[in-house]
């Protein structure tokens, strides 16, 4: 599932709850007319205005709702500072393809996709506000029904975060004990990249609320302020090459829902080809380390790239850590000393 662009994260601000322009269009609705709202005056988006008259007078949602009286567009400034013109009337391509019916919206569409600059469509018959944005369109939705999804969605998180926690855990037992297989890390790639795909869609409806979602955004990071586990580290200590982990990060995002449900196409982000999910793996130690305190990253993979796999860093005496570049001995004991504290806290709580 691809991530929502910067540029339609910015245009949900802007037409947040709150926002002087998301006033003007709720002004809009309610008085049961239609718009069609440019936010930007760049010479591209004049080279498509026809007619209208120039205004150039500051923003507000008044004037905003009174212009929309009239049929055409209304142009404002790139940051909706200022009205720049209306009654316009746009003539876009109409090679720009549109999958929208009303004349309104089609036009809306096809401005969105060959200009980069955020379009605003109101319907006078149903009383929708659209956000089109490049290939994106985006309904806005009543606050009621925004917090309330929210709430749904941090429910959900906070259950998934709970399974992630403990199959974190079982992978931590596993990999001490030198029996992993890629199901076991396949499937805690899963729920990672399943909490990270909630939380961002909480995310979304954070910036949609604006003003309104300080208590969901304070619930959120509570909810993650203490997630044990990151995908990243966990592809560091499983992937072919290290070094290439953007690209195994960007494959693990990029799978479809269905795809995320079956831990077979999970498991082809390590970059091992197609795997046997019963087949042993090694770890690095990587995401272990990370729970050594006052052990910085950069010392992390120097200490990995040193010994290879886990069990041979779990092998190791303490000089042959501090003979690491840039590990003293002091902090080669706290190493030494922090997995095996990990090791038996692992051992208790498997057969405890």
């Amino acid at each position: 599932m691809p991530r929502r662009s910067t540029a339609v994260l910015q245009a949900l601000a802007a037409v947040a709850p709150g926002t002087p322009l998301r006033e003007g269009l709720d002004r809009i609705v309610k008085a049961k007319m239609g718009a069609l709202v440019v936010v930007g005056d760049g010479p591209e988006v004049l080279n498509i205005c026809s007619g209208g008259f120039l205004l150039d007078a500051a923003f507000s949602p008044q004037r905003l709702s009174e212009l929309a009286k009239m049929d055409g567009a209304i142009i404002l400034a790139p940051d909706a500072s200022r009205i720049a013109r209306a009654n316009v009337h746009l003539v876009p391509s109409t090679q720009v393809p549109t999958s929208e019916t009303g004349m309104r919206h089609r036009t809306a569409e096809r401005v969105a996709r060959a200009i980069p600059v955020t379009v605003i469509s109101v319907s006078e018959d149903m009383g929708l506000i659209g956000v089109y944005v490049s290939e994106t369109k985006k309904v806005l939705d009543e606050i009621p029904r925004l917090v309330n999804r929210a709430n749904q969605a941090l429910a959900t998180l906070e259950r998934y975060k709970t399974r992630l926690d403990d199959v974190s855990a079982s992978l931590a037992t596993l990999e001490l004990e030198d029996v992993v297989t890629a199901r076991d890390v396949a499937g805690v790639l899963q729920r990672a990249e399943m909490v990270r795909r909630i939380s961002e869609e909480i995310e979304i409806s954070i910036v949609e609320l604006g003003g309104e979602g300080r208590l969901i955004r304070l619930q959120l990071d509570e909810l993650l302020g203490d997630l044990a586990v990151d995908a990243s580290l966990v592809l560091q200590d499983y992937v072919v090459d290290p070094n290439d982990l953007p690209s195994a990060l960007a494959a693990l995002s990029d799978l479809s829902d269905d795809e995320l449900l079956d831990l077979r196409h999970v498991a082809l982000s390590l970059g091992r080809g197609v795997l046997d999910l019963d087949d042993p793996l090694q770890s690095r130690g990587r995401r272990l380390l990370s729970r050594v305190p006052r052990l910085g990253d950069a010392d992390a993979r120097k200490v990995v790239e040193r010994f290879v796999t886990l069990q041979g860093l779990l092998r190791a005496s303490v000089d042959e850590l501090a003979e690491v570049d840039g590990i003293d001995g002091l902090q080669a004991q706290w190493i030494k000393d922090g997995l095996s504290r990990l090791a038996e806290a692992s051992i208790l709580d498997r057969y405890a």
